[in-house]
């Protein structure tokens, strides 16, 4: 029984020692499988290691413009990150330059714009009123209202007439106006008048 004891406790020893010495693979995560050190991502070039954030390798990048930030390596690896922010900066403002606004209107929004649901009525500026349906129309950050109908199918009527009268009739104007390629500036008001719009314009 003494050796059976031995035994044991020898085994027992040798447990515990080799559950010491076997390496704690949480306190690796994060370790750097690869030396990104100047390699480049886009804009980004790598600079150095940084410190880990939640168990993720991030790396020290210095972009083209000169600011520096901590990247995670899987960020840089599957590109989601290729500048400091500003290459998405400049894409926003050269979408920006390409518009043509007049009075604060977009030509290319009214040109290329679809018919959406945005409220529950399931078509724009058409909505469910007192059990009628309202329709209005925005031109120039102005609302206009163009009537209450009965049905859900006269108010959406009224709306596509309003838009091929005010949206497709700026659209049209303006390229005209273009074309003309004069100094003249460009003239495209919308009134209501005895329950309809009228439009002046100087093309």
């Amino acid at each position: 029984m003494q050796v059976y004891k031995i035994c044991c406790d020898l085994f027992l020893q040798f447990i515990i020692t080799c559950s010491e010495t076997v390496p704690d693979t949480t306190a690796q995560r994060g370790s750097i499988k690869e030396d990104l050190t100047g390699q480049r991502f886009g804009r980004l070039l790598v600079k150095r290691p940084a410190e880990n954030q939640r168990g993720r390798t991030c790396w020290v990048c210095r972009c083209d413009c000169g600011n520096e930030l901590g990247v995670s390596e899987a960020g840089l690896i599957h590109g989601n990150y290729k500048s400091c922010g500003c290459l998405k900066a400049e894409i926003r403002q050269n979408i920006k330059n390409q518009l043509h606004r007049i009075d604060d209107t977009c030509v290319e929004w009214l040109e290329k714009r679809k018919h959406r649901s945005n409220n529950t009525s399931g078509f724009r500026r058409v909505y469910l009123n007192h059990g009628k349906f309202r329709a209005s129309i925005g031109f120039k950050k102005k609302r206009f209202y163009i009537g209450t109908y009965n049905t859900f199918e006269e108010a959406v009527q009224a709306r596509l007439e309003a838009e091929k009268l005010i949206h497709d009739g700026f659209v049209k104007a303006y390229y005209t106006w273009q074309e003309q390629g004069d100094d003249t500036p460009f003239i495209f008001e919308v009134e209501k008048v005895d329950g309809w719009f009228r439009i002046h314009t100087n093309i």
